[in-house]
């Protein structure tokens, strides 16, 4: 290893590319592992969690970390590429010990852990040695000084730790971990106990966390929506896709269900209630009632405002539905459908009634998913047309809705064994 430093701060570590001694990147830095050797003694540092690509996130030993600084991280380049799972007495240090409460050996009160060091012995070990913590309340000599409370840095052992068992904030985790897509957050929650879990989704802002819930495992949805009180729940449902709460309220009692149900806004409750009284593996079960819908009237520089709604997905955004008012599903009578690359080739002002797709049939709402996947497949669409017997438009399927419905439940928690593992779990 190197000789400098020997001491670093995990919060700013976080995000640093890992390389290899070729400048090969491996990933990012996403969380330290650290052993709990009991109330007396330092925690050791066992290794890192790097998240490499495909969003797995994998255990790197401190044993083969030969460079740690503030600008990068280099490791021998033998790394185990199986998902990482954490074990017995390990602690996440982001996880689990940012915005631990702990109690000051000095008599001074409680603080709360915002940062931790780590740092390296003669004989090349890491263990945590200090903690960067946040110090309020009116036993602060500095009460008032600093906005939050005064800020010091400790040794581990100048506090009591409590147990794990003890609720834990989980601000600091929430703000390193922003920049996460859903799908990759919902990744580090689904690695958490069920404690720290519930806390972290807590946390989070209500369209956030319905981002997060559409990409988390049935049993992890249901989990934290029932931690949750229900005026929030509700709240959390209004937020997300009308097809993903459907499937999420299929998961509780029929009971909880309804009560949910009567706490959404009305609008919200009712798009949800038409997708709930689909049978399962039909195109109305799997389909959301809320894509783009325009009249033919609409121009093309309208269609373009509308496709570049950032909350939409590229799959809604690949395709403008055409239908007589109400635009609102069900629609008045559906027309056919604007692919996006049309758009690109007319000029603003045009009629979408003049480009109309119209040989694309649109499926019906009780058609089997077989029969919805094969023509996705047949003409590679990104999405599809539904409509109910009269001929209205009700939704529309998109791809990744199939894919979601024909993959194993778990297929979210699986790992991917078909990469090259190389070198040993631990050590």
């Amino acid at each position: 290893m190197t000789t400098n430093p020997t001491r670093v701060f995990v919060a700013r570590l976080l995000g640093l590319d890992v390389f290899d001694p070729l400048g090969d990147r491996l990933g990012r830095l996403r969380d330290a592992v650290v052993l709990d050797r009991g109330p007396t003694k330092h925690p050791q540092a066992i290794g890192l969690v790097v998240e490499v690509p495909g969003k797995k996130r994998v255990f790197v030993p401190m044993t083969r970390i030969t460079s740690m600084d503030p600008s990068q991280i280099i490791c021998t380049g033998l790394v185990n590429l199986r998902r990482f799972e954490q074990r017995g007495a390990e602690m996440l240090v982001v996880a689990e010990l940012f915005d631990r409460r702990l109690t000051l050996r000095d008599g001074s009160g409680s603080a709360v852990v915002e940062d931790i060091a780590m740092e390296r012995n003669r004989a090349g070990d890491w263990h945590v040695s200090q903690l960067f913590v946040r110090r309020g309340g009116s036993t602060s000599p500095l009460r008032g000084l600093r906005r939050g409370g005064e800020r010091l840095i400790i040794d581990w052992l100048d506090a009591f730790h409590g147990t794990t068992d003890e609720p834990q904030g989980a601000t600091q985790f929430v703000a390193q971990h922003d920049d996460l897509k859903p799908a990759d957050f919902a990744d580090a929650l689904h690695e958490m106990n069920d404690k720290r879990r519930i806390e972290v989704a807590g946390e989070l802002q209500d369209d956030r966390l319905a981002d997060v819930l559409q990409e988390l495992p049935d049993d992890d949805q249901v989990q934290i929506l029932q931690s949750l009180t229900r005026e929030r729940a509700a709240d959390v449902l209004e937020e997300m896709d009308p097809d993903d709460a459907a499937d999420l309220l299929n998961e509780l009692p029929e009971a909880q269900k309804e009560e949910l149900l009567q706490l959404m806004e009305p609008d919200d409750a009712e798009d949800v209630r038409r997708l709930l009284e689909y049978e399962e593996d039909t195109a109305g079960s799997l389909m959301t009632t809320v894509p783009v819908i325009l009249p033919p009237e609409a121009t093309v520089a309208e269609a373009l405002a509308h496709v570049r709604r950032e909350e939409l997905t590229p799959a809604l955004a690949s395709s403008i539905f055409v239908c007589r008012p109400p635009l609102e599903t069900p629609t008045g009578r559906y027309l056919g459908v604007v692919h996006i690359q049309q758009l690109l080739r007319y000029p603003p002002p045009e009629p979408l009634g003049n480009i109309i797709d119209t040989d694309l049939e649109a499926v019906g709402d009780q058609a089997n998913v077989s029969e919805v996947s094969r023509i996705l497949a047949t003409y590679n669409l990104n999405s599809l047309p539904v409509v109910n017997a009269d001929g209205r438009l009700v939704g529309a399927v998109t791809v990744d809705d199939v894919l979601d419905h024909l993959l194993p439940d778990d297929w979210r928690a699986q790992d991917d064994t078909s990469v090259p593992k190389r070198g040993d779990r631990r050590g």
